[in-house]
C-alpha cells in the first residue's frame, strides 16, 4: 500500500520534471552570462584600467609643474580658450560631461568616442596650468565612453551596452583612486539613487578590481589616509559627530548651489564661450596671486593630506569652493569629487576644533559626509570610508552618512542623476536632483 503511486504523483511537487528542466535551463543561462561578463569585465578592466593608469600618471606628472614653473598660472586664460576650441573643433562644445554618461545609461543615447581623449587632454591642461578641478569626472567620462564604444565594436545590444559602460566607469575610477569597491558601487548607485543595477554587480566589481590592480602593478599608489585619533563610543562623541554631519549636509547644499548657479551666471553675462574661458581663467589667476598660495589650484590632494595631520587654514574650504566654481564655469575640464574631498576634509577639520572633536578624525567625517551630501550615494560613502580609513570608527561614519544623506535634500552635483525614493518617507518620487 505504501508504493501504490501514479506516475504523475511521482513527478509532482519538488521532484517535478518541469521544475528540474527549468532549473537546468536557468543554471545554464546564468553560467553563460557569468562567463560572458567575467571575460568582458576582465577585458574592460585591462583596457580601461590601462587608460586610467596613463591618466593617473599624467595628472601626477603635471600637478607639480605650477610650483616648478609659477609663470604657468599666466597661461591659464589661454589654456581655457584652447580647451574650448578643442571641443568646438570636434563639434562637442555642448558636451554635458559626466551627465552625458548618465543619459546614455538611462536612455541608450550614444557616447561619442572622442569624449575620452578630449576630457583627458582638457583635464591634464587644466591641472597643469592651475585650474581648480578634480579628476574623477574625467575618469568616469573616459572609462564610460571607451567601454561604450567597445560595446559597439562587440555588437552588443542596448542593455549590454549599459552594463559595459558601468564597467568602464568602475575600472577608470578604480585605476585613478585605488578604491575598487567604492568605484564599483558608485557606478551602480549614482545613476538612479534607490534603484541599484544589481545585474552590474559582478562585472563592475571584477572590472574595478582588475583596473585597480593594473594601476597598482604599474606603480600607482592607492588613496589611503590615516586618522590620528578615533574617539571612544560615547554619547558626547555621537552628539559632536551628529552636529558636524548636520553642518556638512548644509554645506553640501551650498556647494551644489554655487557650482550650478556660477555656471548659469557666467553663461548669462558672457555668452561667448571663448571669452568666458579667458575671463574665468583670468579670475582664477588673480585669485591665486591674491592668496599667495597654490593650495587651491589643481586637485589639492596635498592639502587633503595636511587636513588629516591637522594643518589647514580655517578659510580653506571657502576658497576651494570659489576656485572650483570659477574654473568649471569657464569650460575647463576635470571633476568635482576631489574638490568635494578637499572641501569636506578642511571644513571638518575647522569645525572639529570648535566642537571639541579631534581635527584629524573630524576631517575624515567631513570628507565622507560631504561626499554623501553632494552625490546622494550613502552605500558608496560607507564603502569609501572603509577603503580610505579602515573599518575602525565605522559606526561613527555610518551615523554621519545617514544624517548627511537625509538632511542634504535633493540637491546634487549631477543634473541627470535621479532620486527614485523620498529621503523622508517610503515613497516613490522619481525626480532629478534640484
Amino acid at each position: 500500500m505504501y508504493f501504490n503511486y501514479s506516475l504523475n504523483e511521482i513527478y509532482s511537487g519538488w521532484y517535478s520534471l518541469e521544475k528540474i528542466k527549468s532549473g537546468v535551463v536557468f543554471l545554464k543561462d546564468n553560467l553563460a552570462a557569468f562567463i560572458k561578463w567575467m571575460l568582458c569585465a576582465i577585458f574592460i578592466g585591462l583596457t580601461v584600467g590601462a587608460a586610467g593608469t596613463v591618466f593617473h600618471f599624467g595628472l601626477e606628472t603635471v600637478s607639480g609643474y605650477l610650483e616648478q614653473f609659477p609663470w604657468f598660472i599666466f597661461l591659464l586664460p589661454v589654456g581655457g580658450v584652447c580647451i574650448v576650441g578643442l571641443y568646438k573643433i570636434f563639434n562637442m562644445e555642448d558636451d554635458k560631461g559626466t551627465n552625458s554618461i548618465f543619459i546614455s545609461i538611462r536612455s541608450n543615447k550614444r557616447i561619442r568616442f572622442m569624449t575620452g581623449p578630449l576630457v583627458f587632454l582638457g583635464t591634464v591642461a587644466t591641472h597643469m596650468l592651475g585650474g581648480s578641478a578634480g579628476r574623477e569626472g574625467a575618469a568616469l567620462q573616459m572609462g564610460g565612453s571607451l567601454a561604450y564604444n567597445i560595446g559597439i565594436l562587440f555588437k552588443m545590444d542596448d542593455k549590454d551596452k549599459k552594463l559595459i559602460t558601468m564597467c568602464g566607469m568602475s575600472a577608470a575610477f578604480a585605476a585613478m583612486f585605488g578604491t575598487p569597491i567604492t568605484a564599483a558601487v558608485f557606478s551602480i548607485e549614482v545613476i538612479s539613487v534607490g534603484v541599484m543595477y544589481y545585474s552590474a554587480l559582478v562585472p563592475c566589481i571584477v572590472s574595478a578590481v582588475v583596473g585597480a590592480q593594473f594601476a597598482k602593478a604599474c606603480g600607482a599608489i592607492p588613496t589611503v589616509y590615516r586618522l590620528l585619533e578615533i574617539p571612544s563610543v560615547s554619547l558626547p562623541s555621537f552628539l559632536r559627530i551628529a552636529l558636524l554631519s548636520v553642518l556638512t549636509a548644509l554645506l553640501g547644499i551650498v556647494f551644489c548651489f554655487i557650482l550650478e548657479n556660477s555656471k548659469k551666471l557666467f553663461s548669462r553675462y558672457i555668452g561667448n564661450s571663448f571669452i568666458r574661458a579667458a575671463v574665468c581663467g583670468g579670475i582664477v589667476m588673480l585669485l591665486t596671486l591674491a592668496v599667495g598660495s597654490y593650495d587651491y589650484n589643481g586637485a589639492g590632494m596635498n592639502v587633503i593630506s595636511r587636513a588629516f595631520a591637522g594643518d589647514v587654514k580655517p578659510e580653506a574650504f571657502v576658497l576651494k569652493i570659489i576656485f572650483t566654481a570659477v574654473t568649471l564655469s569657464g569650460g575647463f575640464r576635470g571633476g568635482e569629487i576631489v574638490p568635494v574631498f578637499f572641501t569636506g576634509a578642511t571644513f571638518g577639520n575647522t569645525i572639529s576644533r570648535l566642537i571639541g572633536l579631534n581635527s584629524s578624525f573630524g576631517s575624515g567625517i567631513g570628507l565622507v559626509s560631504l561626499f554623501c551630501a553632494v552625490t546622494n550615494c550613502p552605500i558608496t560613502s560607507l564603502v569609501l570610508s572603509i577603503e580610505l580609513f579602515g573599518a575602525e570608527g565605522l559606526i561613527f561614519f555610518a551615523v554621519s552618512i545617514a544624517i548627511s544623506y537625509m538632511l542634504s535634500g535633493y540637491s546634487g552635483l549631477y543634473a541627470e542623476q535621479k532620486i527614485m525614493y523620498s529621503k523622508i518617507r517610503p515613497e516613490f518620487i522619481d525626480k532629478k536632483v534640484d
